[in-house]
């Protein structure tokens, strides 16, 4: 089971988990295409990326924009020799509750989440066909895609939305060798996360202490935020294990939060 080689396009790979699973893919001899919305930051990862003596190139993207997700992916193709793997990372937070919460954000949410993940699935997967040497597909979804929390409505209905997709594609995909996975990590501690532990104090009534305490890692087995490295090396083992065996199939890596 190996990356070597294979041409791997992570989307929100400038930062956060995104860029940890870049670095990954780089260090199991992979083509790396950084995507991202901050082309600054994406050039940045890539050259980083290089500079230690890996093989990345940065593409702008809005993954809610058809016309930039395609231009991006052709061009990794093109340059790269075709697309081997997608990670489909890209994400944002917000936290309200139902009653409170503004449409535009549910709208943003569920573009960002589930309308970039088929934009990017469907150009990624042009290539994956028609080039014969199948693929892998990665959904970066969470212990939401499992169960539910209060204040986020739209991030975890998108993160569920994720495993029926993948499953879909996991079922269309077989009779091209392309899997399809999602992983599900618990909380980790990016700026994404760190941004919600105010957020939630707040709307809770509780201490920023206690929501990390008794909110985010109350039902770990550790007292543990799962880690980007977490993460990324299960990004890398699904991306490089050629068989159907476990396609469709989610990976929770939530320092037993959850368990299925």
């Amino acid at each position: 089971m190996s990356v070597r080689d294979k041409v791997s396009v992570v989307t929100g790979a400038a930062s956060g988990i995104g860029k940890e699973i870049a670095i990954e893919f780089a260090k199991g001899g992979a083509k790396v295409v950084i995507a991202d919305l901050n082309l600054d930051g994406a050039e940045a990862a890539a050259k980083e990326l290089r500079d230690g003596g890996g093989r990345a190139m940065a593409v702008a993207m809005d993954v809610t924009s058809e016309e930039q997700v395609n231009a991006g992916i052709d061009k990794a193709a093109s340059e790269f020799g075709g697309i081997d793997v997608l990670v489909s990372n890209a994400g944002i937070q917000h936290i309200a509750a139902v009653d409170e919460l503004e449409y535009s954000w549910w709208k943003k949410m569920l573009a960002i989440h589930l309308d970039g993940a088929f934009l990017t699935t469907k150009a990624c997967l042009k290539h994956m066909y028609s080039q014969g040497r199948g693929g892998s597909v990665i959904y970066m979804g969470s212990v939401h895609s499992k169960e539910a929390s209060v204040l986020k409505a739209p991030y975890v209905t998108a993160k569920h939305g994720l495993e029926g997709l993948c499953r879909v594609v996991a079922k269309e995909g077989a009779q091209h060798k392309v899997r399809a996975n999602l992983i599900c990590p618990g909380f980790v501690r990016t700026p994404l996360v760190d941004k919600q532990i105010p957020e939630q104090a707040r709307d809770l009534g509780i201490s920023e202490e206690e929501v990390v305490k008794n909110v985010m890692l109350k039902n770990t087995v550790d007292g543990e935020f799962t880690t980007v490295q977490d993460v990324a090396q299960c990004a890398v083992f699904l991306a490089g294990f050629e068989t159907n065996a476990l396609t469709g199939q989610s990976l929770i890596v939530s320092h037993g939060w959850f368990m299925e």
